[in-house]
């Protein structure tokens, strides 16, 4: 995900999103990871992580790319019309904590779902992604309710 390394600045110069991050490099990074999440495409994604990221996701553990797209590609399968927004929640050095809540419709029985969390992440010097540690709750939803389309 190319877009997770750069953004423009207000010269339209680029600015390269690695750490050490200021408060203007965290959010852009957030915000690219957002939209590549939205995207919903596993290699996407999977580029802004390290050949050998580590990953905890709820109670599933696996390292490197090939992995995360694996698991993308399930998670995908089963949370359809999958819509994503991640908040900065903190930053240092070369760490990002985030909150996120999105929002799915179960794949099996057709139920909206909303998931709240949250994310810490470690970067390499580069800026990729190489620990990725995620806590999450689901709860159902009317359709209705929805807040992101």
């Amino acid at each position: 995900m190319t877009s997770t390394h750069t953004a423009a600045a207000p010269s339209s110069a680029p600015v390269i999103l690695r750490p050490p991050f200021t408060e203007e490099t965290a959010r852009a990074k957030v915000k690219a990871a957002e939209d590549a999440w939205n995207s919903r495409d596993p290699e996407r994604v999977a580029l802004a992580y390290t050949e050998d990221s580590e990953w905890r996701n709820r109670t599933e553990f696996f390292r490197g790319r090939e992995a995360i797209k694996a698991f993308l590609r399930r998670k995908w399968a089963k949370e359809l019309d999958y819509m994503l927004m991640k908040e900065l929640w903190a930053y240092t050095g070369n760490r990002i904590s985030v909150r996120f809540e999105y929002e799915w419709r179960d794949a099996q029985t057709g139920q909206w779902m909303r998931t709240h969390g949250n994310e810490h992440w470690e970067f390499d010097d580069s800026g990729l992604m190489r620990r990725r540690d995620m806590s999450a709750n689901d709860y159902p939803i009317q359709e209705s309710e929805r807040r992101y389309r």
